[in-house]
């Protein structure tokens, strides 16, 4: 866990994605679970993931990047780091595609824009929340020709 504290540490380069990680820790540190953590390892690389509200972005951010901030107005935020350096852990470029499905089994297609400030890179896709339900994530990353399968489920609320 230290070594992705650390990996964390060195990923909070830019404003935006100090902020988005901050959210991430933030939103995450009251899980309940001990399997509810926001990364999960591939051996050489780990992929960090969250779901927040959006409201948390700044206004010109969102006009930046097109995003709409407001109630029912979520994001989800994906980064791929390498996993286990002491060096450079910022966002790497990769592939980013997936799905959420409710309770009922509708599902949704994520569509993941590609943010990339100074030498970070991470994806964020809007995912609109009309109340307060369970959603679960399927989501894959691709790097180098490998893919990395990401699902989670979260309780979302349309604050």
């Amino acid at each position: 866990m230290t070594t992705f504290l650390h990996a964390l540490h060195r990923f909070q380069r830019s404003g935006f994605t100090a902020l988005l990680l901050l959210v991430s820790l933030y939103l995450t540190a009251s899980a309940t679970q001990a399997d509810n953590r926001p990364y999960q390892s591939f051996g050489e690389y780990t992929v960090l993931f969250t779901v927040f509200n959006s409201s948390f972005i700044p206004p010109e951010v969102a006009s930046t990047y097109n995003l709409t901030r407001g109630k029912g107005q979520s994001l989800v935020n994906v980064a791929l780091i390498k996993s286990n350096t002491e060096g450079n852990t910022n966002g790497l470029p990769a592939e980013v595609s997936g799905s959420v499905t409710n309770l009922m089994q509708q599902q949704k297609k994520l569509e993941f824009i590609e943010i990339s400030e100074q030498d970070a890179v991470y994806y964020l896709a809007p995912l609109r929340v009309s109340s307060e339900e369970v959603l679960h994530f399927n989501i894959e990353v691709k790097h180098k020709g490998k893919t990395y399968p990401v699902s989670f489920s979260k309780k979302l609320y349309a604050e």
